[in-house]
């Protein structure tokens, strides 16, 4: 009997939804300076089982630069290395690679990984998000040079690999939420000042 029961518990956790609410304010974790670039309060996504999966909290105004020339790029006025926003997983996470992400506040940057044949299948567009320490990472300026980023990420993830969040911009009709998109990954849509963006926050790359 006890067995059935842990059955039918698992069965609801895995066809449950997830959901997203309203976070308070920014972590305590972030420097001042990045505080003050972000809304005043964030979004926060628990998973099927009730327990809070992560909480992000977006810039007030998007950095606007001349539109990028690169291909498969969504967001293309977004200058690469700019402030997104931030994020914190109470809990042990994951990216959309399987990678660990240890509990803890990140900081997320806008980025576009390269075309050099790693990335094939992954997601149809090249924008993401960087995920970094906020504890090393205090400046809300552009980091502009790529592999800088790409070091300051890796410490977040513990591996070659830097932890990312996969997003994209929405052009047309905009409606903020969460949503699932194919089997396994849930979409948080939401305000960057003006612009509206799409983010992978729970998901698996089938690349």
């Amino acid at each position: 009997m006890k067995s059935v029961i842990a059955l039918l518990a698992l069965s609801v956790v895995a066809f449950g939804q997830y959901k997203v609410e309203p976070a308070g304010a920014p972590p305590s974790e972030l420097a001042a300076a990045m505080t003050a670039e972000l809304q005043p309060a964030g979004h926060k996504v628990t998973s099927p089982d009730g327990k809070v999966w992560c909480e992000v909290w977006f810039r007030k105004e998007a950095p606007t630069g001349p539109p990028t020339s690169e291909s498969d790029v969504t967001w293309k006025t977004m200058p690469p290395g700019s402030l997104v926003g931030a994020i914190r997983f109470p809990g042990n996470g994951i990216d959309r690679r399987g990678q660990p992400i240890k509990a803890g506040v990140y900081t997320l940057r806008f980025s576009m990984f390269p075309i050099n044949g790693d990335h094939q299948g992954v997601a149809p567009q090249r924008d993401f998000l960087v995920l970094t320490p906020a504890a090393g990472d205090q400046d809300p300026k552009q980091i502009a040079k790529f592999d800088d980023l790409m070091a300051m990420s890796r410490k977040a993830s513990g591996t070659p690999h830097p932890a990312i969040l996969s997003m994209w911009l929405i052009e047309g009709d905009f409606q903020p939420g969460l949503e699932q998109m194919g089997e396994h990954d849930w979409v948080l849509k939401a305000a960057v000042g003006k612009s509206h963006i799409a983010l992978i926050v729970v998901g698996k790359a089938e690349g």
